[in-house]
């Protein structure tokens, strides 16, 4: 059962799991050609402090996605249709808070070659983990973990091309690898001929008779980041001036995780216990250019040496859904900013050791209205950066509009 949910994009499982995964298999959404959705996603949000403000020992990573006050999200305008026997094409638009809109998805995907292989090209999100690949509306928190806001800016992207494969076995087992332009974080959008980044994973799974499921996944991604700046380390000279760190080199991440899910006689449209977690570890090695200028002129004095890092973090959550209409879920985030191996010319310039690992604590429950809709509160308390304890509060709508097909396992 596991094997035949994971293979198709168009397979419905849990339904009351995700918004979204309604009405949806490949015969319903072909009844309009193309199909079209419309997500509209809303929130609400009170934190004590600038969420701009980055995670300590992450501050040439993004910052996590929040927003203070009503903000209408990031909703999502949806096109799918089969081009022909051989092809199916998917578009997702993000329309952003600031009134401005992206491109989130536009792939085609083979439908007809054989032997379990399946061939992706175009923009999408990466196979890498697990909750990677799903979309914002379907996450079981407002946000992602910290993990994956620090080491992705919530999701990788990708484009270029995706190749899975399908085993004939019994067992679960899927095999892919991607290759792509590495343009978006932590790649940089350098201009070159072939590819940036590349990408390999497997996923492996099973049913434990009716009631239980699991699957578990290992991930590796390289790129290679040029002259990536920030102005948001902290300068431990203590220099009044404005100081940027620039920083070339390679980065390597690898992952793993894990998902098990429980309902009573296999009912999970009644209810259901889902428990998961990642672990991602990655090294950066390269130079690292200090510059220390004076406002407001940021050019000044220069020192490269080499940089070596290795950054990990993980988090553990678990979701409840008691009856068909209410679900509960708790998650812990974790990080490690590891310790930095410095060159001789950064010393006392870089920190080397923050000394400190930033964690938050999550909880969350929300109501189905129906299959269609998604009203949700979540509480946490963040200490993610040093000295800056967040008691936050969100609470969120989400709605859905349209013919959207159901997601992933």
């Amino acid at each position: 059962m596991l094997k035949k949910i994971c293979s198709s994009t168009a397979a419905a499982v849990l339904l009351s799991h995700s918004i979204g995964a309604f009405a949806g298999n490949t015969a319903s959404a072909n009844a309009f050609n193309p199909a079209l959705s419309f997500i509209m996603v809303g929130t609400y949000g009170n934190l004590q402090h600038d969420p701009a403000i980055p995670v300590t020992g992450f501050a040439m990573n993004p910052v996590p996605g929040h927003a203070q006050g009503f903000n209408i999200g990031e909703s999502e305008l949806g096109v799918s249709a089969d081009i022909d026997p051989q092809f199916r094409g998917v578009a997702t638009i993000s329309l952003l808070p600031d009134g401005s809109s992206s491109v989130e998805n536009a792939f085609v995907q083979t439908t007809a070659l054989e032997n379990g292989v399946n061939l992706k090209f175009g923009r999408f999100f990466s196979g890498f983990g697990y909750l990677n690949e799903q979309h914002s509306h379907t996450w079981d928190f407002v946000d992602q973990p910290l993990v994956y806001s620090v080491l992705w800016g919530d999701q990788l992207k990708e484009d270029g091309v995706q190749l899975k494969w399908l085993a004939p076995t019994d067992l679960f087992i899927e095999l892919g690898g991607e290759i792509g332009k590495g343009s978006n974080f932590p790649g940089t959008n350098t201009p070159k001929n072939g590819s940036g980044a590349s990408t390999l994973f497997a996923h492996f799974g099973d049913d434990i008779g009716i009631e239980q499921s699991w699957r578990a996944g290992v991930s590796f991604h390289q790129t290679r980041r040029v002259d990536a700046v920030s102005t948001g380390v902290p300068d431990p000279m203590n220099a009044a001036a404005v100081v940027s760190d620039s920083f070339t080199g390679d980065s390597k991440t690898a992952g793993l995780d894990f998902v098990w899910k429980y309902s009573r006689n296999g009912n999970f449209r009644e209810s259901y216990l889902k428990v998961q977690s990642e672990y991602f570890r990655r090294k950066e090695n390269g130079l690292l250019t200090y510059n220390m200028g004076t406002p407001p002129s940021a050019s000044g004095p220069t020192s490269t040496g080499s940089y070596i890092d290795t950054q990990s973090g993980w988090y553990l959550q678990s979701v409840y859904q008691f009856n068909p209409n209410w679900r509960s879920g708790i998650r812990y985030d974790r990080l490690d900013p590891g310790t930095a191996s410095l060159g001789a010319t950064l010393a006392g310039k870089v920190i080397g050791n923050y000394g400190f690992n930033p964690s938050r604590v999550t909880w969350m429950a929300d109501y189905n209205t129906s299959e269609f809709a998604r009203l949700r509160l979540q509480l946490a308390h963040d200490n993610s950066r040093q000295g800056l304890p967040d008691n936050q509060i969100f609470v969120q709508y989400i709605m859905a509009m349209g013919a959207h097909g159901a997601h992933q396992y």
